[in-house]
């Protein structure tokens, strides 16, 4: 093949994003039904009644509380439409769903216009959002901070 071919054979208008959109979409799909099966089950079976769900391993190993002790119940909160007691049980949990949401909407977005794929995150968010989680678990076992815990 010569490299007239080449180049004759090469369309020359771009690909129309909306070829192959559902296909593109199955991933988000996929996820946003976890997140639905997830938010239903706490739902479902309140976190809130002792025995439903197992305790945290590492409150039951050490005693203190870990970035997401309280998650289930912020989560049973927030489907039972109470902010205050989600804020309550875990606020870095309430927080981590905006940001998801937020990003998980620019994800499908992104893919429903067929725009070439981008970096997630720059290295600084990253590094930010882990030394933020060990500073939440430091400080929610910290006495006197214990409106960070995840309450009663």
């Amino acid at each position: 093949m010569t490299q007239a071919d080449l180049t004759t054979s090469a369309p020359s208008h771009p690909a129309d994003p909306a070829v192959g959109r559902g296909r593109r979409l199955v991933l988000p799909a996929v996820s946003l039904a976890g997140a639905a099966l997830f938010a239903l089950s706490t739902h479902l079976v309140n976190p809130e009644v002792p025995g439903r769900w197992p305790t945290c391993p590492w409150l039951l190993l050490t005693g203190t509380y870990c970035p997401g002790c309280g998650t289930l119940r912020a989560t049973h909160a927030l489907t039972e439409g109470d902010l205050f007691t989600a804020l309550q049980r875990n606020p870095l949990t309430v927080f981590s769903y905006v940001v998801l949401a937020i990003g998980f909407g620019r994800w499908v977005r992104r893919l429903w216009r067929g725009e070439p794929r981008e970096l997630i995150a720059p290295a600084w968010s990253l590094y930010l959002l882990f030394w933020a989680i060990l500073a939440f678990w430091v400080l929610r076992n910290v006495p006197g901070l214990g409106f960070l815990g995840p309450g009663t």
